[in-house]
């Protein structure tokens, strides 16, 4: 797969993730919750942190939310650097399409939720109680680099309490799956899958 292909690739991932997350926050509240299906909902939050909210500031009191907000802002943007530097070198060696297809798609994701973190606190009022307006005269609801990634996919498929003979966890409440995400990171966990699943053809 040539850096073209690729780079046209990265670009509809893109437009996918940002058109839905810009419908979702003009047109959703925060917190509101659309039933599509019995296992398919659009539910509207926002995440400041990392996976499922983990924060840094939840592992230690030396730093605060904002700080830890900032720290891992500027964190992705690193990473994502030095990930489209890995993309334009297999590219060039003309590695693998399986390296190069997954290498992309985690690019994408993770740019996505870079541009959510970075402008998205400028471009946007809050969802709290509203809808939130583009480019509000008041200004945003927060600072560059501070702003919330907007996840809306949630697919509850089963809950319920689990057999009793199953050790530890049996005789629970259960429910799968809980997670609400986005379209970045469908990319971002599909191509680490790949990576993991196809590894040797990835990598040959």
């Amino acid at each position: 797969m040539s850096l073209k292909k690729a780079s046209i690739l990265i670009l509809i991932i893109l437009l996918i993730d940002q058109i839905s997350k810009i419908y979702i926050k003009t047109h959703f509240q925060l917190g509101e919750d659309v039933t599509v299906f019995s296992w398919f909902h659009i539910a509207f939050i926002e995440n400041d942190g990392m996976a499922w909210g983990t924060k840094l500031s939840d592992f230690t009191t030396l730093i605060s939310d904002r700080s830890a907000k900032l720290i891992l802002t500027l964190f992705r943007i690193v990473a994502v650097t030095g990930i489209a530097f890995w993309l334009v070198d297999v590219t060039k060696k003309q590695k693998s399409k399986t390296l190069i297809f997954a290498i992309s798609i985690i690019f994408a994701g993770a740019l996505g939720n870079i541009i959510d973190s970075v402008v998205y606190g400028v471009l946007f009022s809050d969802s709290i109680m509203q809808v939130a307006t583009f480019l509000p005269e008041g200004g945003g609801y927060e600072s560059v680099f501070h702003g919330n990634v907007v996840d809306m996919l949630h697919f509850p498929i089963w809950s319920g309490v689990l057999p009793e003979w199953l050790p530890l966890i049996g005789g629970k409440v259960f429910s799968f799956f809980d997670p609400v995400f986005n379209v970045a990171d469908v990319a971002i966990s599909t191509g680490i899958g790949i990576l993991i699943v196809f590894n040797k053809k990835a990598f040959k």
